[in-house]
């Protein structure tokens, strides 16, 4: 099964500003059980690399299984 479907990705920007006009600004990313709602796999990090990071997080999820995906993103 894709991890997609097991895993939801939430991505919380501290404000409305682009991450590379707000390179101080930490955002927060979680990776989210679908099934029971707890959080699975979470960063604060700035802005520029959240970004990159939900990208990242967004292409596996439609790409890789499950186990795939939770072992190659808890080394992270």
């Amino acid at each position: 099964m894709k991890a997609n479907r097991h895993y939801r990705l939430h991505y919380t920007r501290a404000n409305r500003r682009p991450a590379a006009l707000a390179p101080a600004r930490i955002d927060h990313i979680e990776v989210v059980d679908i099934a029971s709602g707890e959080v699975v796999l979470f960063w604060d990090l700035a802005a520029p690399e959240a970004a990159r990071r939900a990208r990242r997080l967004r292409e596996d999820l439609s790409v890789l299984d499950v186990e795939d995906f939770v072992d190659r993103w808890c080394a992270v």
